[in-house]
């Protein structure tokens, strides 16, 4: 499947979330959320059940022992075999609801019995999976501008705002020059701004040559590091300390955060090295 597409695919989620949320808000029973994203096909057809990509800190399935790397087998007394077949069956179920999740750890048949809790919006699943938790891996990255951080322990000691963005997101090329003055302002004292871009090499090298910017620019061309880090909204940014602990999560673009952001940055610099 297009790249760019399952990017439109993953933004359109999660406007049903905002949705889904603000009809629960109205007082519309909310149904139950699990936690965890999967992998959109099954394409090992002798392998049982659906594998799990990533589970949310602090969610349902975290709390009940679900891994990422497992395999989910059976939701309540059914089957699964997909994603969408667990996802059908969770949101069959009301927030609260104990809910019995058969799954595969490292090849041994586990049962958990999981109480569904309602389901977050975007912006407050990322904050209670990343904030307060260091920030995870930078995984299969293609340098496209700039010199690319060997890690996310390259840059300990230094304040780093780490933005999601692609070339075709209008919000994302706003954030973009902004992103470039507070590098040119703060770079000096110890802030680091990277990009990472749902694009290919190309694409983003074609970006990066009309519209300059003043920090590391790099491909996710395979979404590795977009689906570790839990994002699925553009422009995702992460502001991230010095011992390497995710601070703040900001999900979209609003004008009005510019100052916020800028204080954040003031206010992590001024922190002391770690030792």
């Amino acid at each position: 499947m297009n790249r760019l597409w399952l990017a439109v695919i993953g933004t359109a989620v999660a406007a049903g979330m905002v949705i889904r949320e603000a009809r629960g808000q109205l007082g519309a029973p909310q149904h139950g959320w699990l936690g965890i994203s999967m992998a959109q096909d099954n394409n090992d057809a002798s392998a049982r059940g659906v594998l799990v990509n990533h589970v949310v800190r602090g969610s349902p399935a975290d709390l009940a022992g679900i891994r990422a790397g497992d395999r989910v087998f059976r939701v309540a007394t059914g089957a699964v075999a997909h994603g969408a077949d667990v996802a059908r069956v969770v949101a069959g179920y009301p927030a609260g609801a104990l809910v019995d999740v058969g799954f595969l750890h490292s090849g041994v048949e586990r049962t958990a019995h999981v109480t569904l809790a309602a389901f977050p919006a975007p912006v407050d699943m990322l904050r209670m999976d990343l904030v307060g938790a260091f920030a995870p891996a930078l995984t299969r990255l293609h340098p496209v501008s700039g010199v690319l951080p060997a890690s996310v322990a390259a840059m300990r000691g230094r304040v780093v705002l780490l933005d999601f963005w692609a070339t075709w997101c209008g919000p994302c090329r706003i954030v973009a020059p902004k992103l470039s003055a507070l590098q040119d302002r703060y770079g000096a004292q110890g802030l680091t701004v990277l990009g990472v871009a749902a694009d290919e090499v190309q694409d983003i090298a074609a970006f990066a040559a009309r519209t300059p910017v003043s920090y590391p620019l790099a491909a996710d061309s395979e979404g590795e590091t977009s689906r570790g880090y839990g994002v699925t909204t553009l422009p995702t940014l992460l502001v991230i300390d010095k011992r390497g602990v995710v601070r703040q999560v900001a999900v979209g673009y609003d004008p009005g955060e510019d100052a916020w952001l800028e204080s954040q940055v003031r206010s992590l610099l001024a922190e002391p090295a770690p030792p």
